[in-house]
């Protein structure tokens, strides 16, 4: 098979291909627009093989678009291109206008002219999958707002409640996909995911932000109290279930991928404090950098995925606790500074964003 994966720089995307070509004979064909997060260095483990190729285009060119289906003549598409940062889409909406639902709806019209232009057979094994997130469906009830809010999950039929420009835009996205696919018959697919985290992640994010704030002896802002819930999933892990999916997955289905891992923020900039306090010991704890900052406008509370039909119908389980999945994180940042200071531009020297009330 050959898959087109957009956003296939980006850390999710280069995950992705990664697995796919060190574990399966699959090609595949990496479309990005190389944006400040997307980095080619995530895939030199894989840049030199036969069976990838890089196209460097914007999903909102649509000549571009169906001069690489044309050329390329993928079986299937996996389609993680987005802007994914809170606090940019609450300083910059358009951007995350313009990528995650112009660029969605231009890559879907593509996508839908090259399978009706199909042979029968190619017709029907192709797949469209969306790469979604779960703060589409808002937040859930906090532990301390509720005694039963821990049972309370985001399932795969939960009404949609975004809550930021970002998570809104997703959600425009993800109607998007639906509609091609009740309109069109694109035979599509569609995941949910939970928080990511581990090796390649852009600086911005919380765990990278952290570990590298705290190596440089820099304050480690921590929004409102730190007690918003995350639910973390390990980036190989995600990218297993992605290939679960387009491969498994059943024609229109849904799936949440969550790593069963809630944790509160401040939990895990503790936990982070604790393995640089055993892996790179300075002269004082780096628990004593955690600073508390005014909390993003409109911060969802807590996100928890329920991930069971992932586990029923395609077997899909995570293979990293947090526990193990963050160590593994904290050490490759330890051993590959030099990419983290090579992925900051001078536009982004890890400033405190989404300020706007």
């Amino acid at each position: 098979m050959k898959i087109l994966v957009t956003g296939g720089a980006g850390f999710i995307g280069s995950a992705v291909i990664r697995h796919i070509i060190q574990h399966t004979v699959d090609s595949v064909v990496n479309l990005d627009k190389l944006t400040y997060a997307g980095n080619l260095e995530s895939l030199v483990e894989v840049s030199d093989n036969g069976r990838y190729d890089f196209e460097q285009v914007d999903i909102c060119n649509r000549a571009e678009l169906e001069r690489v289906f044309t050329t390329h003549q993928p079986d299937a598409v996996m389609h993680l291109a987005a802007e994914s940062h809170v606090d940019r889409s609450i300083d910059g909406p358009a951007d995350f206008i313009e990528t995650n639902i112009v660029g969605t709806y231009t890559l879907l019209e593509v996508a839908r002219h090259y399978w009706q232009g199909l042979d029968d057979k190619c017709r029907e094994s192709f797949r469209f999958h969306h790469i979604s997130t779960d703060e589409v469906y808002g937040d859930l009830p906090h532990p301390d707002e509720s005694a039963d809010a821990i049972q309370q999950l985001f399932t795969e039929s939960t009404a949609y409640a975004p809550s930021s420009p970002y998570s809104a835009s997703k959600a425009s996205s993800d109607h998007l996909v639906r509609a091609w696919a009740r309109t069109y018959g694109l035979p599509i697919l569609l995941t949910n995911c939970s928080n990511n985290y581990g090796p390649y992640h852009f600086p911005e994010k919380l765990v990278p932000l952290m570990i590298l704030n705290a190596l440089e002896g820099k304050p480690l802002p921590v929004y409102g109290n730190g007690d918003q819930i995350r639910d973390w999933l390990y980036v190989a892990d995600h990218a297993r279930a992605l290939y679960k999916v387009i491969t498994k997955g059943v024609v229109g289905e849904t799936y949440n991928i969550g790593g069963h891992n809630e944790k509160q923020n401040i939990d895990v900039v503790h936990t982070i404090c604790d393995l640089l306090d055993e892996l790179k010991p300075g002269s004082s704890s780096y628990h004593e950098q955690i600073s508390y900052v005014a909390d993003r406008p409109g911060h969802d509370r807590r996100y928890a995925i329920n991930a069971e039909k992932m586990n029923r119908e395609l077997g899909w389980v995570p293979e990293e606790t947090f526990e193990s999945g963050i160590r593994k994180t904290v050490q490759w940042y330890l051993n590959n500074l030099e990419w983290c200071r090579r992925v900051q531009d001078g536009s982004y020297q890890r400033e405190r964003l989404g300020v706007t009330s």
